[in-house]
This record gives C-alpha cells, sequence and structure tokens, in this order.
C-alpha cells in the first residue's frame, strides 16, 4: 500500500512550478552537507572508479531537479582509487566513504546519512538518465507509490548498453523468478534507476551487502505489500569499465531469492514428490494395470523413496522458516499450521505412532517367516510400506527435537 502519511517538503507545487521562475541549481536546489536547508531529496549513487561518467551523472541530476523544482543534495558513495570523489565535491555532490565494501553496503550506509524524505538511486556510470528523475518523482510524492523503478525492459535500451544474454534470458528469467516468489509485479526487477520514501526504506529489512542488494529490495517491498509502480526509460551505454560478472552476479541473485523463499525452495518440490511417491507405492500394492503394465516391486522401492525424500524436503522448509527468518515464509497450509501449533510432545507421539505401527506390521511379518520355518516370505510391497513408516516415524521423532530447539533459541 502506498505511503499516505509525511509528504516531502518540495520548494514548490506542480502548479507553482507553472507560474513562479525556478532556481537553477547552483541558485538554491543543490544543497550541500554544511546548508541549513534540509533537502527534500537525496540523490544516492555508489561508485568505483567512475570519473569518466560522474560528471555527466551529476549534470544530468542537476537538470532533473531543475526541472522537478526541488531541494536535493547529492551524496557519492565513494571506494574509488581515481579522481572520481574530487569531481564530485567539485560540481557540489556530498562525498562519504563506507568503511567496508559491497554495492549493497555502500547504498546502506549512505542511507544512514541521507537527509531527504525521498531517496533516489541510480549508477554513476551514465547508463541511467537522471534527468528522468521527475517522471520517477512525481508518483512517491502523490502518494500513489511507495517505490518507483524505472524499466529499461518496457522502456529502450541503446545499442551496446547491455548484453543480448542480460536483455534477452538473464533479466527477463530473474524478473519472473522474483515476481513468482515474491508477487512483486514488476518488468525489470534489477533497474537500478529507483526512488522511493524515507518512509518506504525504513519498512524494509535489508541486510545485504552485495550485488543481491538490488534483489533484496524488491523481495522486501513484494513480501510487506508495497505499492510498486514503474516508468518506461531509455538505457545507455556505460561510460568506463564494467564491474558486473553476469554469471557470478547472477547466481548471487538467484541464490538469495531461493534462499529468502523456502516455501519455493522446499515445499513446492516436496508436494510433488510426495505425489509421485504416493501413486507409485499405491499403483504397485494394489496390483492396477496401466495399459498392460503391472507396477512391481522396483515401483514400490521407487515410491518409498520418493515419499522418504519428499517429508525430508517438508521438514527443511520447516526448520528454514523457523530458523533463518525468510523474507517469504512458506504459505502452504501444513507449514502454516504446524508454525503455529506445533509443541514438541504432538510430533514425538505421532512419530512414535507412525514407527510403532510400523515395527507391528514388521513384526508380523517376521512372526509368520518365523512359523513357517522361514519359507514363508513376505511379500516385498507390504514389507516396504512398513519400513517406510519405520523411517518416517524416527525421522518425525528426532525433527520434532530439532524443531523444539532451534524455535526455542529464536526466543
Amino acid at each position: 500500500m502506498a505511503t499516505k502519511g509525511k509528504q516531502p517538503s518540495i520548494d514548490q507545487t506542480s502548479s507553482e512550478r507553472g507560474t513562479q521562475q525556478r532556481p537553477t541549481p547552483t541558485g538554491g536546489l543543490l544543497v550541500d552537507q554544511d546548508s541549513d536547508v534540509e533537502p527534500a531529496l537525496s540523490v544516492v549513487m555508489p561508485t568505483l572508479n567512475e570519473e569518466e561518467g560522474i560528471a555527466e551523472c551529476i549534470k544530468r541530476i542537476q537538470n532533473g531537479i531543475e526541472e522537478f523544482g526541488i531541494t536535493t543534495e547529492i551524496i557519492i558513495s565513494d571506494s574509488s582509487t581515481d579522481r572520481t570523489p574530487e569531481i564530485a565535491r567539485e560540481m557540489g555532490a556530498i562525498v562519504v566513504e563506507p568503511d567496508a565494501p559491497g554495492y549493497g553496503y555502500a547504498y546502506r550506509y549512505a542511507f544512514e546519512r541521507a537527509r531527504g524524505d525521498l531517496i533516489a538511486i541510480g549508477d554513476a556510470d551514465t547508463t541511467y538518465d537522471f534527468e528522468d528523475l521527475p517522471r520517477l518523482l512525481d508518483p512517491v510524492v502523490r502518494g500513489d507509490a511507495d517505490m518507483v523503478m524505472g524499466s529499461r525492459l518496457e522502456g529502450e535500451i541503446k545499442p551496446g548498453a547491455m548484453p543480448k544474454l542480460h536483455q534477452y534470458i538473464g533479466n527477463p528469467l530473474l524478473t519472473k523468478f522474483l515476481n513468482a516468489f515474491y508477487g512483486a509485479g514488476v518488468s525489470d526487477a534489477h533497474s537500478g534507476f529507483r526512488v522511493f520514501s524515507q518512509e518506504a526504506w525504513e519498512t524494509l529489512e535489508c541486510t545485504t551487502t552485495g550485488m543481491e542488494f538490488a534483489s533484496e529490495m524488491i523481495m522486501e517491498a513484494g513480501a510487506k505489500d508495497l505499492t510498486i509502480k514503474e516508468v518506461p526509460i531509455t538505457y545507455h551505454e556505460r561510460e568506463g569499465e564494467a564491474t558486473l560478472e553476469s554469471f557470478r552476479d547472477g547466481w548471487r541473485h538467484v541464490r538469495f531469492m531461493l534462499e529468502n523463499a523456502p516455501g519455493y525452495l522446499f515445499s513446492v518440490p516436496a508436494v510433488a514428490m510426495f505425489a509421485v511417491g504416493l501413486l507409485t507405492m499405491t499403483l504397485s500394492i494394489s496390483g492396477v494395470s496401466v495399459s498392460g503394465v503391472t507396477f512391481g516391486s522396483y515401483t514400490m522401492i521407487a515410491g518409498s523413496l520418493f515419499t522418504i525424500a519428499s517429508y525430508q524436503l517438508g521438514s527443511l522448509s520447516l526448520f528454514s522458516a523457523v530458523a533463518a527468518d525468510p523474507i517469504q515464509k512458506p504459505q502452504d497450509p501444513f507449514t502454516t499450521w504446524v508454525l503455529n501449533n506445533f509443541k514438541l510432545e504432538h510430533g514425538a507421539m505421532l512419530g512414535v505412532g507412525t514407527f510403532g505401527a510400523g515395527m507391528l506390521y514388521t513384526g508380523y511379518f517376521a512372526y509368520n517367516w518365523v512359523i513357517s520355518g522361514f519359507t514363508q516370505l513376505p511379500v516385498i510391497a507390504t514389507n516396504l510400506v512398513a519400513f517406510t513408516a519405520l523411517v518416517l516415524g524416527i525421522q518425525t521423532i528426532f525433527y520434532s527435537f530439532f524443531l523444539s530447539i532451534i524455535a526455542s533459541n529464536k526466543e
């Protein structure tokens, strides 16, 4: 839901901008660290040796804030060894130096020092045109969105600006993952050009320090039902050398999304494997023929393995939801019920009952085998049902203790 509370203080409203002469950035809109004027907007850019593009980015920011008429501070979160910080200071930007490495940490470090009620972010390599700032600012200022993102995939990507692998496979695929897992509903989840309110940022609980920070922001926003809107933008070719490593950074995004959505990582495969296991065990033990094929003991073995594996995966979903406090907790009915109602005694009793049933069944077969003079062998299929119950019972007993331990440690 879009923020409807405190609105950013802006020098001029939209109607006033049409009738009053706008001051230039050097005439008061761009404020420095020592200014008595509180900025309404903080534009944050992380930099790592961006001397080729930093000046152009700051000029575009100046043009954008002049058009919108909003007091602004520009914060450069810098880890450069070239002239990037000197150029930025000369053009009126505030330069801070993070005390730890990482793309995400650079942003978080700067956000702690940002004074504006609005925050805009983007890279300092000229790929994003900051003259588009008014279009991204407007929905947040009006209270129609908590966050506005510039969509490259819905806009225009200049030749050479984005590798084809990223444009047609990497970014669309990662965006589909993020939308499916977290309900973000965006077209370009990894666009770095964004505007959001301070109130929205304080709602998010971002902790990452690397490139996955871009995904984490959207994951948190989606999980917390913040309103995200998109504006088509033009994506330009960068100035300077690229620091992104496609496969390594792409995998970090995928890994982070999966680790924070155990319902999709564990529960969905668990349900699918359990359905396969139950079906194959039923077909084997019933002796039903399908298209002339009768399922025998080997099918029963496969079904038993699928059933046991599915139980293990489902348990991992519970453990991760309790121990890791993921962004998107599992929402299937079984996991939700267990998380809300679990008691060690209930799990242990269920495990003992399941193990006991399997033991009784196995004992019955063993007894008949002994009194027959070790000649009447039990039916493999039914014996496997008993063995499966034994394994599931033991797992349930000890999983219950483990779940109770990690739940107690979280308290």
